[in-house]
């Protein structure tokens, strides 16, 4: 079992001093963020995907073993333009070893179609790892079928492939609350992928660094 636990971003200057050092300038900022904790969720890229050259430099700016976490483009999960499906997957390739799984969400209202699921999922390129975040009620008792497509929901620890991927969207979390998480976590098999909800001070950096010291071998329930 391995936990990479991230924020959903790295590029806010209001981490600034409290993250980031004075004076450090935006350029620098995913360099320092990628020494100090193993991954990143890109949402930038649910609104613009960046050209394949910037990937490759932020590729290129971060250490081996680190993984960035891609959502897809509105166009693609919200709008359900499936014809996005192809360059999109085309595109992230650019970051090479450093791709890590790629997140569709869906607009929150959305329901259950399992049409649409099946063709969503077959649509991406087969070798990527698909997590789907799916918000309304109506998608409980999916996780079966995702099974079969060889996806996973977000939040399901019981998924029964190598791959978790947790979004944490309520904070704070005190360290009761990471621990406790921690426990869950440290007893799953395969790798289980962590984002921490930007705010504006950066506790989203501080709760990934302290939910990974707790699950690093140093962790005992």
């Amino acid at each position: 079992m391995s936990v990479r636990a991230g924020a959903s971003g790295f590029s806010f200057a209001t981490w600034r001093p409290g993250f980031y050092p004075p004076g450090l300038r935006s350029d620098g900022f995913l360099a320092f963020y990628a020494q100090r904790l193993p991954t990143v969720e890109l949402n930038t890229t649910f609104y613009r995907v960046p050209q394949a050259a910037q990937l490759e430099r932020w590729a290129a700016a971060v250490p081996d073993g680190f993984r960035f976490a891609v959502k897809a483009p509105r166009a693609l999960s919200v709008g359900g333009r499936l014809e996005h499906a192809g360059w999109f997957g085309e595109r992230v390739r650019a970051l090479g070893d450093r791709l890590g799984p790629v997140l569709v969400r869906l607009a929150d209202d959305r329901r259950r179609d399992d049409a649409f699921l099946i063709a969503l999922v077959g649509a991406l390129p087969e070798d990527l790892d698909v997590v789907l975040d799916l918000r309304d009620p109506s998608w409980d008792g999916v996780e079966p079928l995702l099974a079969g497509l060889g996806a996973v929901r977000v939040n399901d620890l019981e998924a029964p492939g190598r791959l978790r991927y947790v979004r944490f969207r309520d904070p704070p979390y005190d360290d009761a609350a990471l621990r406790a998480w921690a426990r869950r976590l440290a007893a799953l098999d395969g790798d289980v992928f962590a984002f921490f909800r930007h705010e504006d001070a950066p506790t989203a950096p501080a709760y990934a660094a302290r939910l990974l010291e707790l699950t690093a071998g140093r962790f005992r329930p």
